[in-house]
């Protein structure tokens, strides 16, 4: 483990032993299944995540990784527990939420790898720039062999390739990453596509879910999309280095995660994207992922059970973000949390104090 992440991980474990961070004691009202749906981007980790919290406090959570879009939609028609996105809902979005006030209680930060797959070319080796990368997806560079593309990466063995662009087919919020970052460095995207967690894509190939972009990519000579890192690395992808906001060439990594997420002037509701940091170590097609949970709950058990797991996976919980490639919450960002979990309720009586 690189001495950074050690640092983050020694960091979490000593406020744990030395008692300034607060464990969530298990529900008590007896609920002993909770059910969720949403985001694909932190399915790796909240698969472990919920798999603990059984063992800890014996609730079972049934999650569904359909993605952000119908995370969001089934929150909206209060058919689950909690939702789970990587986008922020947008205003007509909340408007439509049956159950009132919505919060976005952030879990972890998470990095998104651009892959690709080109014979010879090994992981790395192949740099993207902002305007590049935004007018590949534009399909405005259709072959690997591009003039722009070669004169970034001239030692490379780029070949006569058609490049397959491949992106998300369902509501998405690594989409909602994505796209944002596309339309933070490219006026074009802004105005022609935008940003969401599903968009009029110019071409070409759809998969569902990250395993579907990943599958497409690794299947299609020439394809490239974007990803998850942890699904990156569990499929033993090709990904390339993409020039930050800084000018420095990065890989995909969880500390250019944390310094994207650890911003200044957090706003109190979380509702804050860090695409295209101007950190010059940061990541930058990097995102929160939240839990969406309504803030004025209808039943007290589901209330109690609904607060702690949030409680849990924000303090116990986060051990596991690191050994999955997510950035832990750590300073601003967990004490924000703290604070919106703390806003949930029942009957205009806070849950947890």
């Amino acid at each position: 483990m690189k001495m950074k992440s050690f640092a983050i991980a020694t960091g979490i474990l000593s406020l744990l032993l030395s008692g300034t961070v607060t464990l969530a004691a298990c529900p008590t009202k007896g609920v002993k299944e909770l059910t969720g749906a949403g985001a694909t981007f932190p399915y790796p980790l909240y698969s472990k995540m919920f798999a603990e919290y059984d063992k800890a406090c014996g609730v079972r959570v049934n999650y569904q990784s359909i993605g952000s879009g119908g995370g969001i939609r089934q929150l909206q028609q209060m058919t689950v527990d909690f939702g789970a996105s990587d986008g922020t809902m947008d205003e007509k979005q909340k408007s439509e939420a049956k159950g009132g006030t919505v919060l976005h209680i952030p879990t972890a930060a998470g990095a998104e790898a651009i892959v690709f797959n080109l014979p010879g070319i090994q992981r790395g080796q192949l740099k993207l720039t902002p305007d590049i990368l935004a007018d590949i997806y534009l399909k405005k560079i259709n072959n690997w062999n591009d003039n722009r593309i070669k004169a970034l990466n001239p030692n490379a063995k780029l070949p006569d390739l058609t490049i397959a662009v491949v992106h998300r087919s369902d509501g998405s919020g690594t989409t909602y990453i994505f796209t944002h970052y596309l339309s933070k460095v490219s006026q074009e995207w802004k105005d022609k596509v935008g940003f969401a967690t599903s968009v009029n894509w110019p071409g070409d190939v759809g998969g569902k879910g990250n395993e579907g972009v990943a599958n497409s990519v690794k299947q299609i000579p020439g394809a490239i999309g974007y990803v998850e890192l942890a699904y990156a690395k569990q499929n033993n992808m090709t990904w390339a280095q993409l020039r930050n906001n800084a000018g420095k060439y990065l890989e995909p990594s969880l500390d250019g995660a944390a310094a994207a997420a650890d911003q200044p002037n957090l706003p109190e509701n979380m509702e804050v994207m860090v695409t295209d940091s101007s950190n010059p170590t940061a990541y930058p097609i990097t995102g929160f992922t939240w839990l969406l949970v309504y803030a004025n709950q209808t039943n007290e058990a589901k209330a109690d059970a609904v607060a702690n797991l949030a409680w849990w996976m924000i303090h116990e919980g986060q051990q596991y973000a690191l050994p999955l490639e997510y950035a832990p919450l750590k300073g601003a960002a967990l004490k924000k949390a703290e604070a919106l979990v703390k806003q949930i309720k029942i009957n205009n009586r806070v849950v947890l104090k």
